[in-house]
């Protein structure tokens, strides 16, 4: 049987930022939680919605549209977005936690994404937590 898992404490077993791990799954879909902290890649996931939930500090999504327009979604704790399948993305943040809710397998840098990965950003679909 599986015991409830605490995010504090799933947060508070590894440092390392945008490299989630998964505390949970449900039916098809994994759990994950991740630091955050500064900036992410432009990537796109052609299938899937990308739900997300600030746990600590401050994260931001900038959204591009088809015409290449620009704007920015601010999330503080508590707050929840859905990035729509389809639109490209570029999550940043000064500091913070996530909780995100995706199917399992989903890579943390999209189907596809604009140039090269920073080296702070793991690119993975999820780690177990240990």
């Amino acid at each position: 049987m599986q015991k409830p898992v605490n995010l504090s404490e799933a947060l508070a077993s590894f440092s390392q930022i945008y490299s989630p791990r998964i505390v949970a799954r449900v039916n098809d879909y994994d759990v994950r939680v991740a630091h955050t902290r500064g900036e992410h890649v432009w990537h796109v996931h052609d299938d899937t919605d990308e739900f997300f939930l600030a746990l600590d500090g401050q994260f931001d999504i900038a959204l591009r549209d088809a015409d290449g327009n620009q704007h920015t979604v601010t999330l503080r704790v508590g707050d929840v977005f859905v990035v729509p399948k389809g639109t490209e993305h570029k999550p940043s943040s000064p500091g913070g936690a996530i909780l995100m809710f995706e199917p399992t397998g989903t890579a943390t840098t999209g189907d596809h994404h604009d140039g090269a990965i920073p080296d702070h950003v793991h690119s993975t679909t999820g780690q177990e937590l240990t």
